[in-house]
């Protein structure tokens, strides 16, 4: 999606996307990270709004209107005197399911390239969330979040065959990692991943990589966009996953003896934390 600085054009961008997706067949609809506003520490503070709130009232009703289950991206929220960086999920029946907020906060220093700390302005969340559809469990994580395969491993021993990362990697890490670690993470969990950009624009002040791309769990580019604004539509084939499972058996020939097992807790959906 092509993301500008007026927050009332994006939200009607957004609708139009949405409703030509769902026209298309798509019953899973997931938008990049900061759709609604620029993406940038300076921006956080200016456009963030609680949840429920006028972007979340917008994206109900398009769930709703079209049937679909809606990932909401990520918006800047307002919790009090903290702001976060969060995904608003919603089923078909335009009720919201789950609220994730990045764990992990986009702090780094590429000497002679960009530094970057999300953690001056936001406040990291500490819930996963385990979103129940019709067809599969689906877990949510958002840009930086996928560095860290803890993570993903969680969702993936909580049942998830989907994970959906909403991200904005930028001109330096997206060419080297984007794709990278996105079917890693579909490798080692066997899932589906999918990696939701805003298109790329040269004339903003942070300008994302794009190229939103899903992943088989074979660790196969199945569907990728290119920088530009583009709607992906792939199938999730469960029966493909189920086979991928059988085959390299990697769940079931963990050395547990050998190294320590993460104990899984806090998964569960809060929406008021």
């Amino acid at each position: 999606m092509a993301v500008s600085s007026n927050k009332i054009e994006n939200l009607a961008r957004v609708c139009k996307l949405i409703t030509d997706a769902a026209k298309e067949g798509a019953k899973i609809v997931a938008l990049p990270e900061c759709f609604n506003s620029p993406y940038g520490t300076r921006y956080f503070d200016e456009y963030a709004e609680t949840i429920p709130g006028q972007t979340t009232e917008v994206l109900s009703c398009a769930a709703k209107e079209n049937k679909i289950f809606l990932f909401g991206g990520s918006i800047p929220e307002r919790d009090g005197t903290k702001l976060y960086n969060t995904c608003p999920v919603f089923n078909d029946e335009g009720i919201l399911v789950a609220k994730y907020r990045k764990c992990h906060l986009f702090d780094i220093d590429i000497k002679d390239k960009i530094t970057f700390k999300e953690s001056e302005v936001l406040t990291a969340g500490d819930k996963y969330a385990v979103i129940d559809t019709p067809y599969c469990k689906i877990g949510v994580g958002i840009c930086y979040d996928v560095r860290f395969q803890e993570f993903a491993r969680i969702y993936a021993k909580k049942g998830c065959k989907l994970i959906i990362y909403p991200g904005a990697f930028n001109m330096t890490t997206g060419p080297a990692h984007w794709e990278l670690l996105h079917r890693s993470r579909a490798l080692d969990n066997q899932c589906y991943v999918a990696a939701i950009s805003p298109a790329r624009n040269e004339e903003a002040t942070y300008i994302a990589w794009g190229h939103s791309v899903l992943i088989s769990p074979w660790g196969e580019v199945v569907s990728k966009a290119e920088a530009k604004e583009q709607v992906l539509y792939q199938d999730i084939d469960l029966e493909f996953l189920d086979a991928v499972r059988k085959q390299i058996p990697i769940s079931t020939q963990q050395r547990k003896d050998m190294y320590e097992v993460v104990e899984v807790s806090g998964w569960e959906n809060d929406e008021s934390n």
